[in-house]
């Protein structure tokens, strides 16, 4: 025990600085973060690359001769277009900020339900969760557009909306996020004179925010790159959303091999809020997590 105690007596846990104790992390972390980085450098160097070396072969990563030709074209395609381009990008914020908040609302409120609330029902309700994991989007595509057609909801943001914002993973993510909650902090609340409405808003609803955050980011990414709603249930060109605009481009162009410079330009716009959001969101994943301590 002394020799293993003295051969781990200079390694410090979680330093403050660097220390000689971490190389070894570091070179297993190091070249998987590398490797983890290399679709978003793609992605930019793939948005400046000039028709050629987006033809070239053998496919060439990194771009040799940057241009902004691809983002001049785009900007001229969208200019020309019927539907001003600032309209597809309110659709867009309209479609996925509407969204994420009713999919955050929503699913937290039905994990709450299952996870602390006693009914009957609600296993049979969370199994039937559960197996909406095992179905693809376009194995529910005719019973999703029914239902919008018969309620009435085409051309309808709500068409955009309600198919996708109802996520099982986020369901399944949640509720158990929230069977970590001991029932004593709930069942004291409830002495104090709490109505379950105040237990969830003020008790429940702080301490899940890690779990919130990334719900946030699943329905974000679901809404922000969705075209299928816009191509099932809206005919008004005027009522579809930003990403199937830059999806249409390369028929716009008529030529679809002239089309791949806009296509590749239209990627990196639309990847970025991914990115952004992606980023803001860890932080303050991190940061809830490190000081949502039920005390």
């Amino acid at each position: 025990m002394k020799k293993r105690y003295s051969k781990f007596q200079g390694m410090k846990i979680n330093p403050s600085r660097f220390h000689p104790s971490q190389l070894p992390f570091y070179s297993f972390l190091v070249p998987f973060s590398l490797l983890m980085l290399l679709p978003i450098i793609f992605i930019f160097n793939h948005a400046f690359k000039p028709i050629g070396e987006l033809f070239a072969f053998p496919p060439r990563f990194f771009v040799r001769q940057p241009t902004f030709d691809n983002f001049v074209e785009l900007a001229r395609i969208t200019s020309s277009s019927g539907v001003p381009f600032s309209r597809y990008i309110v659709n867009s914020l309209i479609v996925t900020i509407i969204g994420v908040s009713f999919s955050i609302l929503i699913t937290s409120l039905s994990a709450y339900g299952l996870s602390k609330l006693k009914f009957k029902g609600k296993k049979l309700l969370f199994e039937i969760n559960t197996l909406a994991l095992m179905f693809v989007p376009i194995a529910v595509q005719i019973p999703r557009y029914l239902i919008i057609a018969r309620a009435g909801l085409i051309d309808t943001y709500l068409g955009h909306i309600l198919p996708v914002v109802i996520l099982p993973v986020a369901m399944f993510l949640l509720k158990q996020f929230i069977d970590q909650t001991p029932n004593e902090l709930i069942e004291s609340a409830k002495i104090d004179g709490a109505s379950e409405m105040e237990i969830f808003f003020k008790i429940i609803f702080p301490i899940i925010l890690p779990a919130i955050a990334t719900v946030g980011i699943l329905s974000f990414q679901v809404l922000w790159n969705d075209t299928s709603t816009s191509i099932l249930y809206i005919d008004d060109e005027s009522k579809r959303t930003l990403a199937f605009f830059m999806m249409s481009l390369t028929s716009l162009q008529g030529n679809t091999v002239a089309g791949q410079g806009m296509a590749a330009a239209a990627s990196l716009i639309m990847f970025i809020p991914n990115l952004v959001l992606f980023i803001f969101l860890q932080s303050r994943v991190m940061n809830t997590m490190a000081h949502s301590g039920i005390k």
